[in-house]
């Protein structure tokens, strides 16, 4: 674990552990350093925001470096069950790389448990980490200009549901009615970093 000057108001703390992240967050979030407004977690970096008038960034390093990111478990949060329909487009391809019939590609994705482990690319596309790695696949190698919004799909170690419709380059293996992104809701984003998810079909 690394924690790195990100301009004068932020630290960028760099794991080699992706797992990390969501650990130091939770530990972080339930006993906070003075100073400290805001957490923004990433695949396996933490930014840190803090008030320079109230701290500083070697105070701020040591504590963290201080911490343990196993001893401290993420917040507890509901399970949000994802309805999905099953019949994405790539969905033969995903099951032909992975040679896999289609029914097991299902199976293994609605066995899965699944964490949302930071939010990027899109407001509320969350990258969910617990994907079977049988269905670790590369993207698309040519995206498409359109993806409809609820659109699950896979790439690399993650999953994620399209919260809004956009271009994307992730394997679609099916699609959602549940909207995981609504401005009129409080809060918007049904799979912040933290929330535990199950697919079903």
């Amino acid at each position: 674990m690394r924690v790195l000057p990100y301009g004068a108001r932020a630290a960028m703390v760099d794991f080699d552990d992706p797992s990390e992240v969501l650990g130091l967050q939770a530990s972080l979030e339930q006993d906070p350093p003075d100073g400290v407004v805001e957490l923004v977690p990433a695949a396996r970096t933490l930014l840190i925001r803090f008030d320079p008038g109230r701290t500083h960034h070697d105070r701020l390093a040591g504590d963290v470096l201080d911490r343990s990111t196993v001893d401290v478990a993420p917040r507890e949060s509901a399970e949000i069950v994802v309805p999905v329909r099953y019949d994405g487009p790539d969905l033969a391809d995903v099951a032909a790389a992975a040679g896999l019939s289609m029914e097991a590609v299902v199976r293994r994705h609605e066995d899965g448990t699944y964490v949302s482990a930071f939010c990027g690319f899109a407001p509320g596309f969350a990258y969910l980490t617990g994907l079977d790695p049988a269905l670790h696949l590369p993207r698309r190698t040519s995206p498409r200009t359109r993806v409809p919004a609820g659109s699950v799909a896979i790439a690399g170690e993650y999953t994620a549901v399209y919260p809004n419709a956009s271009p994307g380059g992730w394997q679609l293996i099916g699609r959602t009615t549940l909207p995981v992104w609504d401005v009129d809701r409080e809060p918007p984003n049904l799979l912040a970093p933290g929330t535990r998810i199950r697919f079903t079909s």
